[in-house]
């Protein structure tokens, strides 16, 4: 049986058109927008995401290495401070300054490490960025790179001041609470930094030393010190029974319970370290604790003065003798006296030069 069909009018479908081409430009346009999400925003997020990450990951390692340094150093130095201990022998227990220092030291270093760790993120996360959306990063370098030459010249002391006080921080040059001495300023180390050391010299005053600036560092008190005492006696005299006498004054530390703990050998004494008509040189060293040797010199001199004077040896003063030879002619009366007032003047600086001496 036929199916009847009805035309439409082309009046009623013009309506149903544009609706069919809008639909299709807002899939287009959301298509676009998907596509556009999913590609530079969304790497750009995992990019950030990703370096925040390492970062994160990055200082909790160095965190981790610092405190591991600092415990293990410690725990190392007790198991060894025990063992010692059971075979008898008296270790001296850590100095909290030895402690403090190295703590400072390894927290210098981490965080100098963090810093480092950090730049080293940023940097790679700005480039892998710049390629994404498609920087064009070469105006920029050029410029970065004629500001970093005139930062450069202009910072250089700065730079010069950081990269040393870092390697003297990985050398362990000296630390807080050594006794150093840095050329123009010695003293006891107070507080170390990248930049500047600060020192404390024997009158107070609190120096301020670049670390650029040190040429030359002599520590007094790292590892181990050494008292040292020179004395003069007259060559006239039994040189062999002063240097007995210099070796009883410094064997006889061992017996002060005060200055024993701070030994760490046996006394060395020596003669004839220096020979003239005047006087003949006596010397004794004897190593000690790092920065104890000061006072082993203030007890080993009075020592040496009470063994000297019951053995009546004689300490050599500094003196000048005069001869006076006399003239050929007469003298004049007037000459007479000038040469007198020329003899008292000469006598009188004499005097004054003992007396000084």
């Amino acid at each position: 049986m036929p199916v009847a069909t009805t035309a439409l009018p082309a009046a009623a479908l013009g309506p149903l058109v544009p609706a069919a081409g809008v639909s299709t430009v807002v899939g287009d346009e959301a298509s676009r927008w998907y596509d556009w999400l999913i590609g530079a925003p969304l790497q750009t997020l995992i990019t950030l995401a990703v370096a925040g990450l390492v970062l994160v990951l990055l200082r909790w390692i160095i965190r981790r290495a610092v405190r591991s340094v600092v415990e293990g150093s410690t725990h190392v130095r007790k198991q060894a401070r025990r063992l010692l201990l059971r075979s008898g022998i008296d270790a001296p227990a850590d100095d909290p300054l030895v402690i403090a220092r190295r703590v400072q030291r390894a927290e210098t270093m981490g965080s100098v490490l963090r810093s480092s760790a950090a730049l080293l993120v940023g940097i790679v996360a700005i480039t892998v960025l710049a390629n994404i959306w498609g920087w064009d990063l070469g105006p920029l370098l050029a410029s970065a790179g004629v500001a970093g030459v005139a930062l450069g010249f202009g910072a250089q002391t700065l730079v010069k001041d950081f990269l040393s006080g870092l390697f003297m921080l990985v050398e362990d040059q000296y630390g807080v609470g050594d006794v150093v001495d840095l050329g123009d300023a010695t003293g006891v180390v107070e507080a170390i930094g990248l930049r500047v050391t600060q020192i404390r010299d024997l009158q107070g005053t609190l120096w301020y030393v670049r670390n650029g600036e040190v040429m030359r560092v002599g520590n007094l008190t790292q590892g181990w010190s050494r008292a040292f005492v020179e004395v003069l006696v007259t060559p006239d005299q039994d040189i062999e029974a002063a240097t007995e006498a210099l070796r009883t004054a410094a064997a006889s530390l061992a017996d002060d319970p005060d200055v024993a703990p701070q030994l760490l050998d046996e006394p060395a004494v020596t003669a004839y370290e220096d020979l003239s008509a005047e006087s003949v040189r006596l010397r004794t060293m004897v190593k000690t604790v790092p920065g104890q040797q000061w006072a082993v010199q203030r007890v080993l001199r009075g020592k040496i003065r009470d063994a000297f004077a019951g053995s009546g040896v004689m300490l050599a003063l500094p003196h000048r003798e005069v001869h006076v030879r006399p003239g050929l002619a007469a003298l004049t009366p007037a000459s007479a006296g000038a040469d007198a007032g020329s003899a008292e003047s000469a006598t009188s600086r004499t005097q004054d030069q003992n007396s000084k001496g």
